[in-house]
């Protein structure tokens, strides 16, 4: 059989990254390194300017102070150090041609998508909540008529309050409304109607001990080791960041949010539930619709999240579903489809690592894959790769698995030149690469399958 040879524009030095330190692993227990700053928390979100209730949400204007991510403190995507106090200048002229035409777009009565994708999947500047924006339309969030946001959010918005008070209510909280509608029903005295239930007025239902399937204690005591779980999971989420974690106002009302959502969601989809991981695909929605500019987007952004949440992981829940990990839609099948891209665009790499150091790509792909890549870089990065995901008009996950196969390539020469043990803690703790680059390598393995 005769191998297909590497393409030259692959054996450019231009794509190999130098050695350099292993991240730490996000999950293991080592502490940050004293080398490493934290980052700062976000900056302050400015008041917007009064405006009637009913006036929809307005178009992003360019910001005279910041054009990028607050949290972009080692990102590839803009040279130079991190401009927190706001000179343009900083940002490159492709970052500014991009946000003017994103704006330009944002600002028509109905928003070509198919535009938006193609300008967004280069990167989003955002420093005027723009990625807010578009994130929200290329989930499906917001509908491409703009003379139809304010009533769409209105609606998902009271639909998510009534989520939360239904599913968010504790036991207890359901007896004393009970409660309080028998003592209104017969018409009793306040002083009578604040003591307990009478036994014949408690259903087996509604009792702590009930074993039933439709008792609300008996569901209650069945949620809480989920709920246990999302609180853990929630509290560890980018413990480097002063936005998730810590002892602060903030961090503590974020983390609330992040709980609520993935407790709704566990509860409305009981075939998937809660599985570990989900937080680290939330905290980037959640994130930059929380750090939008506009002080009335900023505060629904819990109900925001949710919903685009749920549009997301949409296109990945068989992935988090263990019953079907060994069907031809789970976790194991995408990333034998993996493989097979690499194997298409470099057979020598992939019969080094699956043949003769035998590296099973379960071992590093999984968390790829199920996590989106928010484990492999930085938090700025992650963002700057989420847009390219979202903007795929065929769903995010051609565009991973494309994203995952350039990954492999950008290190061939360092993979090809180790064993078993050092390629696996290499794909397990990926070295810091250039971004745009690795984008670039990921577009060019698409424009090779459709040629």
């Amino acid at each position: 059989m005769v191998r297909k040879r590497v393409p030259d524009w692959l054996n450019s030095s231009l794509w190999y990254t130098t050695p350099a330190d292993d991240r730490l692993h996000r999950y293991s227990p080592s502490p940050t390194t004293a080398s490493e700053p934290n980052p700062q928390p976000p900056t302050p979100v400015p008041p917007p300017p009064t405006a009637a209730a009913s006036k929809p949400p307005s178009t992003p204007t360019p910001p005279k102070s910041e054009t990028r991510d607050p949290v972009n403190k080692n990102s590839n995507n803009n040279s130079g150090d991190n401009d927190q106090n706001g000179d343009s200048s900083g940002a490159s002229p492709d970052d500014i041609s991009r946000q003017a035409q994103l704006l330009s777009e944002l600002s028509k009565k109905v928003i070509n998508m198919w535009e938006l994708r193609r300008i967004a999947s280069q990167g989003i500047p955002d420093g005027a909540g723009i990625r807010s924006t578009v994130w929200k339309l290329l989930l499906g969030y917001l509908p491409p008529e703009r003379g139809q946001w304010s009533s769409e959010l209105a609606k998902k918005r009271s639909q998510y309050r009534h989520f939360k008070e239904e599913l968010l209510m504790n036991p207890s909280e359901i007896t004393r409304r009970l409660e309080k509608s028998v003592a209104c029903d017969n018409d009793e005295p306040k002083s009578e109607s604040r003591g307990l239930l009478s036994r014949s007025q408690i259903t087996h239902g509604e009792h702590p001990l009930s074993l039933g399937k439709s008792s609300v204690w008996n569901q209650f005591f069945q949620d809480s080791e989920i709920i246990e779980q999302i609180d853990r999971d929630v509290m560890r989420t980018h413990p480097d960041m002063h936005f998730f974690s810590g002892d602060s106002q903030l961090a503590k009302s974020n983390q609330d949010a992040m709980r609520n959502i993935l407790i709704v969601f566990a509860k409305l989809n009981p075939g998937i539930r809660y599985v570990q991981g989900m937080n680290e695909v939330l905290a980037p929605l959640f994130y930059v619709f929380k750090n939008n500019p506009d002080a009335e987007m900023a505060a629904a952004a819990e109900a925001d999240t949710f919903f685009c949440f749920v549009e997301l992981l949409s296109g990945f829940r068989d992935h988090f579903c263990q019953q079907l990990d060994n069907s031809n839609v789970g976790i194991r099948s995408t990333i034998s489809r993996l493989s097979h891209l690499l194997k298409e665009h470099d057979e020598e790499l992939w019969r080094h690592l699956e043949i003769t150091t035998k590296v099973n790509p379960q071992f590093y792909a999984f968390r790829w894959i199920t996590l989106l890549l928010t484990q492999e870089f930085n938090f700025a990065d992650s963002l700057h790769i989420w847009d390219t995901l979202l903007s795929d008009p065929e769903g995010p996950l051609e565009t991973l698995l494309r994203v995952c196969c350039a990954m492999l390539i950008l290190i061939r020469r360092r993979l090809l030149a180790g064993d078993f043990t050092s390629n696996l803690k290499l794909l397990q703790h990926y070295p810091s690469t250039n971004i745009s680059h690795l984008l670039y390598v990921a577009n060019k393995l698409r424009t090779q399958a459709i040629g």
